[in-house]
């Protein structure tokens, strides 16, 4: 085993990294007359379960704001529902599973498993009554640009004509209808699958039967019928049962919807093959149990115990909804090409560190990577004209000799992978580590990983027991002034050339050579046995990542108390991890002012008299995802900056490989340091973390003027800079 797998299994390893020795004095030290921490409560922590629903409320708060173009609007509900899916496929299931097991270990915010659960199901109803209320309320917005999602009985006779000839043509051969009797079992329900449960009655018997018909997933969940108007699929579907039960009397049909534990689990072997492991597990996640019923609130009361009795569900797990289920089909719909209902287009811009003068030429990233680092900020800088660049430069270079890259997530028609398949096959070597376990992207990742091989590159799948998530690349090249220089990339965003231009992420080019070394001792961490934990510029998970930031926020406390500049700032998505959230506690009781931007779950309570006075949290939301991760340590006046792909919870301190790594540069520390400042200005839109725990939406200044938003003046701040240089 590994070290790292090691750590993870018994705990953070003692051993501190080389950069720790560059602190000022050690821990231990102090004035004795110094405060010490005070004594925290026991119920200091928020419930991580509920901090996300938080999350995902503020996301449907974006699809209720008026301000918010429409179609964006509809996007925003669309997200809404696709992430409650997930976290009920996720989170509930494992709250539902430790339920069944008699697991009676109280969270850390001190609920029991069903005290959580049934705070997440009251929650969840409320929130799910607010999205059916959004859509209803966009609606006539909607109506009023020319676009309609009409039910079968608005539509007039030609339409029905139209759509008779639809299913018969492209849906009737696809559906299977599936009666219910002694000679028919019920049908497995496959995981969030549109299903319409069917009563139809024999006239020559009178007798009742029950059936299943299956929405084809295939077909458009909104079927057009011109330009703008739609039709539900399960609408054409419904009008036209009499076609699929001949000689039966069709009395009822009702739309649902099953939600099930799709949470893969691999119990890794050494001696097992990963990939064949992974591969049977997904094969088991179609069969998962069930987590969620959602039913239309028109549904006939016995159809519904029906479907509880056969689905072996609780009526607690029963969610009711007002038409339509399965808001995720808005997708489609907010995709459509209007741009005057779409936030204003934006195109990402080369960053001028690569090149001064905006061409359509791709700049030269090594050439410019030798002779200084180059700070990205995506989407705002390109990600094709900078990362993907670079290593499709490296893969067509004939000096460069290497290639190393970690795959967490990247996109069907990927040119990273274009990229280092090329290389490969130019003959460079090239080593690719493909976290297959990647939640619900193993499929995609599997099969990414075996084109790989087949093209001569060398794939592994990261160390056993850790999923790989630090994002990492490294180029080796024999330069022309005869030395082998190592060309490097740190990020904390995914190789996923579509997604940047969705997530707000930063990211690192740099040739410095010990960064290079730092990289090259970690690939050797996943690819081998090396039990290097030694880095001069990285602080690397499990091994030094919760050591490293806990004893730079303790170090902030010792500036503090002498009198030094202290402060702390971090950028997160999520931040639960305890250990770190008591550091900040104390930090915040010694009187170190800490901000903290957390875009999805904060355990962490903000504002409470004598235990986070001096904390405050915010979180923004927006067009683009805020992805990136930050943490500053004001230090003295000599700041403190690191940057990469690790957020602040158990998985990604305790069970993941993370990097993140050091920011020098003077420049790139004053860039991050505007970033920040802008982030924390009340001028700007953000969501306030309160002392009773609840997050309010600040949009709006004391005069009722409309806030800026922060990424909009992103937008402006590069097209400012863009077009100075051109002057």
């Amino acid at each position: 085993m590994t070290d790292a797998a090691t750590v993870a299994a018994g705990g953070v390893d003692s051993d501190e990294p080389a950069q720790s020795a560059e602190l000022d004095e050690p821990a231990a030290l102090d004035d004795p007359t110094a405060p010490t921490q005070r004594l925290l409560p026991d119920d200091r922590f928020s419930d991580r379960e509920l901090s996300w629903l938080a999350f995902n409320q503020r996301v449907l708060e974006l699809a209720e704001d008026t301000d918010v173009p429409a179609l964006e609007r509809a996007r925003f509900l669309a997200i809404f529902a696709s992430n409650l899916d997930e976290f009920y496929m996720v989170r509930v299931a494992g709250l539902k599973r430790r339920i069944v097991a008699g697991i009676a270990l109280r969270a850390a915010s001190g609920y029991s498993p069903r005290e959580v659960m049934k705070r997440v199901q009251d929650k969840t109803r409320a929130l799910m009554a607010r999205e059916a209320q959004a859509y209803h309320s966009l609606e006539p917005i909607l109506v009023g640009a020319g676009i309609e999602v009409l039910r079968w009985a608005e539509l007039d006779q030609d339409e029905h004509k139209e759509m008779g000839k639809f299913f018969d043509e492209q849906v009737f051969a696809v559906l299977t209808p599936l009666a219910v009797d002694p000679a028919h079992p019920f049908p497995y329900i496959s995981g969030l699958s549109l299903n319409l449960a069917v009563v139809v009655r024999n006239p020559k018997t009178e007798k009742e039967h029950f059936a299943r018909v299956k929405v084809p997933p295939t077909l458009p969940r909104f079927v057009p019928l011109d330009d703008g108007r739609f039709v539900p699929l399960e609408d054409v579907i419904a009008a036209h049962l009499d076609s699929l039960f001949p000689g039966m009397e069709v009395l009822q049909s009702h739309t649902f919807r099953v939600t099930r534990n799709e949470d893969v689990e691999v119990e890794e072997d050494e001696a097992e093959n990963l990939l064949k492991a992974l591969e049977r597990e997904l094969t088991r996640r179609r069969f998962g149990p069930p987590v969620r019923l959602e039913v239309e609130e028109t549904i006939d009361p016995h159809v519904l115990d029906l479907l509880i009795e056969e689905l072996d569900i609780h009526m607690s797990e029963v969610v009711t909804v007002a038409w339509p289920l399965d808001l995720t089909g808005l997708f489609a719909i907010a995709d459509l090409d209007k741009p005057e209902l779409r936030y204003p287009p934006f195109v990402p811009m080369t960053s001028p560190e690569l090149s001064e003068v905006e061409t359509s030429q791709a700049p030269e990233v090594l050439e410019v990577m030798r002779h200084r680092d180059v700070l990205l900020h995506h989407p705002y800088d390109s990600f094709s004209t900078s990362v993907q660049a670079f290593l499709e430069e490296a893969a067509e270079d004939p000096n460069v000799l290497a290639i190393k890259q970690t795959l967490y997530r990247t996109s069907g028609d990927s040119p990273i992978v274009l990229a280092l398949i090329t290389a490969a096959e130019a003959g460079k070597q090239v080593l690719v580590l493909v976290e297959i376990k990647a939640r619900f992207d193993e499929q995609a990742n599997i099969q990414w990983a075996r084109k790989l091989e087949q093209a001569g590159c060398h794939v592994v799948y990261g160390v056993v027991g850790l999923k790989t998530h630090s994002k990492l690349s490294m180029v080796v090249r024999q330069d022309e002034d005869g030395v082998l220089r190592r060309y490097t990339h740190i990020g904390t965003g995914n190789y996923h050339p579509k997604t940047a231009r969705l997530y707000e992420d930063v990211g690192l080019l740099t040739s410095n050579a010990a960064i290079g070394d730092d990289v090259s001792k970690l690939f050797n961490v996943l690819t081998g046995y090396s039990l290097t934990t030694d880095y001069q510029r990285l602080m690397v998970a499990p091994h030094s990542v919760r050591a490293g930031l806990i004893e730079r926020i303790e170090r902030e406390v010792r500036h503090h108390r002498r009198g030094r500049p202290s402060g702390i700032r971090f950028k997160v998505n999520s931040i639960v991890d305890e250990a770190t959230i008591d550091a900040l506690y104390g930090a915040s009781q010694a009187g170190v002012p800490v901000q903290i931007l957390v875009r999805g779950i904060c355990a962490l309570k903000a504002g409470v008299p004598g235990l986070s006075e001096n904390i405050e949290v915010r979180s923004i939301l927006g067009r683009f995802l805020e992805h990136s991760r930050i943490y500053w340590f004001e230090n003295d006046g000599e700041p403190d900056v690191w940057m990469g792909s690790a957020d602040l919870m158990h998985r990604n301190l305790d069970r993941r490989v993370e990097a993140l790594v050091s920011i020098t540069a003077p420049h790139h520390v004053a860039t991050l340091d505007s970033l920040l400042d802008l982030s924390f200005d009340d001028g700007v839109i953000s969501w306030h973390l309160r002392r009773d725990n609840e997050w309010v939406k600040v949009d709006r200044d004391t005069d009722d003027r409309p806030l800026r938003d922060l990424q909009t003046e992103l937008i402006a701040r590069k097209r400012q800079s863009r077009r100075m240089q051109l002057r």
